[in-house]
């Protein structure tokens, strides 16, 4: 589903105009972006999931195409965990 199909699904379901499901879906987007760029970044949407921010440690890796041994640095990363609703719905 893209961000397209989504504003017009919630916009039918809700009954209300796309260019408002757009504007709450960006607000909704730019939320969780925020509260993750924190230092303990968490979002719990309960029945849903939670998205939190973990860091991932510097590690050695493998070019594909010649074989050499690279750095690869450390970095943060997004993982979401499904809530138990949604994990019994799918």
């Amino acid at each position: 589903m893209t961000k397209a199909e989504l504003v017009e699904k919630a916009a039918k379901d809700a009954k209300i105009s796309k260019v408002a499901a757009a504007a709450a879906l960006n607000s909704f987007m730019d939320g969780v972006t925020k509260a993750l760029k924190k230092k303990d970044g968490k979002v719990t949407l309960v029945g849903f999931g939670t998205f939190k921010k973990v860091r991932r440690k510097a590690r050695k890796g493998r070019n594909p195409q010649t074989g050499a041994p690279i750095k690869i640095k450390a970095t943060n990363v997004v993982k979401f965990r499904p809530g138990r609703k949604l994990r019994e719905a799918v």
